[in-house]
Parts: C-alpha cells; sequence; structure tokens
C-alpha cells in the first residue's frame, strides 16, 4: 500500500526556519522532519510513498536524489544521468518515493485529488 505524505504548506509557523527550505526539511536531530514520518511509517512495512509536493518542492526532490549519492559508493552517466551504486550502506533507507507536484496554492483535498490522477 502507497502512503501519501501531504508537503505542499509554507509553514507560517516555522517562518525562520522555512524562508529558505520548506517545512518538511527542517531538521530534527540532523534529519528532515519527513524523513523521521517516513521512517516511521517504514518500521510498520510502509516504504512506498506518494509525496504531494508545494512550496518549494524543487527542494524535497533534491534532498532525496543527493542523499543517495552522498551515502553510497556510485558511478554517474553523465550523458544519460543514470548512477549505478557500487556498495549500498547498511544504515540506508529502502524507500520508493513518487514526488507529484500539486501547486504551491493548492488546498490539501486538491492535492488529493491530483495525487489521485
Amino acid at each position: 500500500m502507497k502512503t501519501v505524505i501531504l508537503c505542499g504548506g509554507i509553514g507560517y509557523r516555522l517562518k525562520e526556519e522555512t524562508e529558505f527550505k520548506p517545512k518538511p526539511m527542517v531538521n530534527i536531530g540532523g534529519k528532515p522532519i519527513l524523513w523521521h514520518i517516513m521512517k516511521i511509517y517504514a518500521h510498520y512495512g510502509f516504504n512506498e510513498f506518494i509525496i504531494a509536493l508545494g512550496y518549494k518542492g524543487d527542494y524535497i526532490k533534491q534532498y532525496f536524489l543527493n542523499e543517495k549519492n552522498m551515502i553510497h559508493d556510485f558511478t554517474l552517466n553523465t550523458l544519460t544521468g543514470n548512477t549505478k551504486i557500487h556498495k549500498k550502506n547498511i544504515d540506508s533507507d529502502n524507500f520508493e518515493i513518487t514526488f507529484v507536484n500539486t501547486g504551491e496554492e493548492t488546498l490539501p483535498g486538491e492535492r488529493i485529488l491530483r495525487v489521485k490522477q
């Protein structure tokens, strides 16, 4: 079963932290809030996620794209953009993540509808 996580809000109450990054990427203990949420779900067997992106959604994409390359030995093909992981870090996560751009001003109900499509 896939788990949908809404990551579109601006996070006004965390304004000092969210001026340059989205609320789900605010760090707690060296990792983003979103990562902690995903780890909790993964503990119960939910490893497939759909992330409904909004405010600064590219920041979230970049984090997950770069994280795998920071913790593994890998080869990058600069022509195709493909990477080949040689040695997996024992602490690496086993997430399958689908990123859906749902718009910066979209309300939560509409985000769910866009994910469904």
